[in-house]
């Protein structure tokens, strides 16, 4: 039998700024999108620590940087330039080692000409962080001055495995995510999620989960939402996100082979409608 996509399922996704490119990727594998934006991205209100970063680097108090997402070291460049120049930034950045996590960091730490001393492979957590720091030997001598990039809200397993090996470690936040200015949407996803109006529920981030069940909080639905998730296909995109699931009590269904928006709706259309009629048979 050739495969039908989503085959009408209704596929909700908690994207915010790539919301409409996600809904058209489900549309075109044959699902019904639910747009239900679940983050905005603020810059924080003070960059003191920003900027108590750029002063350590350039006076040479750091050994090791690691930049933990793209969007975090774009906000961070621009951040050191109301201080500093770009030119003196990057050749701070070249008297250290830096340590990209994935791709994205990579783009844009050579969006401004900066080296890289080591990349992290898939799936970029933080295990593969601290594996490749190993590996690399980066941390070899105790005492190293390891600043890390934050993404939102602070990787606390990767600092305490930074700590245990030694090192001195600056968590440096450049940007954080609230919940979106019009949380109707949101509360309507619950709202059908609850109904059992949703078929499946696409993660793309732990920040999602936390804001939908936040909402869900506050209409007094979170253990309706936890047992409609367990009638859903949960799909998540890798597994920093699945981490976040589990915890709180959500089984995941399916996470695709590569943590890429792409994989993620091809390979949900093409196995959903046999892992959702499986789960079901289960409930």
């Amino acid at each position: 039998m050739a495969n039908q996509g989503f085959a009408g399922l209704r596929v909700l996704t908690l994207e915010s700024r790539r919301a409409q490119e996600m809904a058209k990727l489900i549309t075109n594998s044959g699902g019904a999108p639910v747009v239900a934006p679940s983050m905005r991205e603020v810059p924080l209100e003070s960059n003191t620590e920003a900027l108590q970063f750029a002063s350590a680097l350039l006076d040479g108090r750091l050994d090791v940087v690691i930049f933990l997402t793209g969007v975090g070291t774009r906000a961070l460049t621009r951040v050191v330039e109301t201080a500093h120049s770009r030119e003196k930034f990057v050749a701070a950045l070249s008297r250290v080692a830096v340590v990209a996590r994935g791709p994205k960091p990579v783009a844009a730490l050579r969006e401004i000409g900066a080296p890289i001393t080591l990349m992290v492979p898939e799936p970029n957590t933080w295990h593969e962080i601290l594996q490749a720091l190993d590996t690399s030997k980066l941390l070899y001598t105790q005492g190293h001055r390891v600043a890390v990039q934050e993404y939102g809200v602070p990787n606390r397993e990767l600092l305490a495995g930074l700590a245990e090996r030694g090192a001195q470690v600056t968590s440096v936040p450049v940007y954080e995510w609230t919940l979106p200015e019009d949380t109707a949407p949101l509360r309507a996803a619950i709202t059908a999620l609850c109904r059992g109006e949703i078929d499946v529920a696409l993660f793309t981030s732990s920040a999602q989960l936390r804001h939908l069940l936040q909402i869900a909080d506050e209409m007094g639905a979170r253990e309706a939402v936890l047992q409609a998730l367990a009638r859903v296909l949960v799909v998540s995109i890798g597994p920093i996100t699945s981490e976040e699931l589990q915890k709180n009590g959500i089984a995941v269904d399916l996470e695709p082979t590569h943590p890429k928006m792409g994989f993620l709706i091809n390979e949900a259309a093409e196995r959903g409608c046999a892992l959702l009629e499986r789960k079901r048979s289960q409930v």
